[in-house]
């Protein structure tokens, strides 16, 4: 018997250790397809608005030769800017997630109106709603119990969420912006959109930093796949948790709680936030 039961536990722990084997592989290979998926993408990312800068501001230095009416010239000169803008954002997206990895993200913390940070980031939202024909709707009750933060990132954490719910809505649909005071003095912040939702699968992959539901060259919305990633840490850095629930064709509400600053300090928050972001989404937060 000793020496079957020693035979057992060395086939138990082989076993072990193969599926161990196996499970890094996967994970391993997952990362790697992601990767490679991202930087695809990003070439396409970049090259777009660099095209653009390049092209039209040839177009405004060869104006000697031909001339260009004031319309025009207005006309290339936004576009420059807009491209401009994007690839900055991009850029900036990519600087986050590496400071983040690195261990280097650090907040400058003091006191925040969350209402009036949310209060501008719905009106910036506006605009690009109205051009998309999105109905935009922001609910708060008349005061916000005070957030200990950084105003930035809180506003860079709402900007990604409310303009990836316009991104994905549909002329004619709706996205609701939903500020709620627990009786903690928490705050939970709702967004809801009804787009065109996704599944668990699916949601695993926003989650993924790099991570894109549809990663092909033509997928019908440009972006680096970043946005909820940087949402998420940020959160956690500040001390809350995002959660996020879905329904294909059905719509999205992602979940933003807050603590009031006397529950939990952003240290604390700090380390999850890092922690997750390294080791990919939480399950449960599908």
């Amino acid at each position: 018997m000793s020496e079957y039961a020693s035979l057992l536990g060395d086939a138990v722990l082989r076993h072990r250790t193969r599926v161990a084997e196996h499970s890094a592989r996967i994970e391993t290979e997952l990362a790697n397809k992601v990767k490679s998926e991202f930087i695809s993408n990003m070439s396409h990312e970049l090259r777009t608005p660099l095209n653009t800068v390049i092209g039209f501001s040839k177009i405004l230095a060869e104006n000697n030769r031909s001339k260009l009416s004031d319309e025009n010239v207005a006309e290339y000169a936004s576009l420059i800017h807009d491209a401009a803008v994007h690839l900055l954002s991009v850029i900036n997206d990519i600087l986050d997630i590496s400071k983040m990895q690195s261990g280097k993200y650090a907040l400058n913390e003091h006191e925040i109106d969350l209402a009036a940070v949310l209060e501008e980031c719905a009106k910036s939202a506006k605009r690009l709603g109205d051009s998309k024909n999105i109905t935009l709707v922001f609910l708060s009750p008349p005061s916000l119990t005070t957030i200990r933060g950084e105003e930035n990132k809180l506003a860079q954490i709402f900007n990604n969420i409310i303009s990836n719910a316009i991104k994905f809505t549909p002329p004619g649909g709706t996205v609701v912006i939903e500020a709620l005071r627990n009786p903690d003095q928490s705050v939970t912040v709702l967004v809801r959109d009804t787009g065109v939702g996704m599944s668990a699968e699916e949601l695993s992959v926003a989650l993924t930093p790099f991570g894109q539901v549809d990663g092909s060259r033509a997928r019908w919305q440009e972006g680096t796949g970043l946005g909820l990633t940087i949402a998420k840490a940020l959160t956690e850095l500040h001390g809350g948790q995002l959660q996020i629930e879905s329904e294909k064709e059905r719509g999205t509400q992602v979940s933003v709680h807050l603590p009031s600053p006397h529950h939990v300090s952003i240290a604390q928050g700090r380390g999850a936030a890092l922690g997750t972001f390294m080791s990919g989404p939480d399950p449960s937060s599908r």
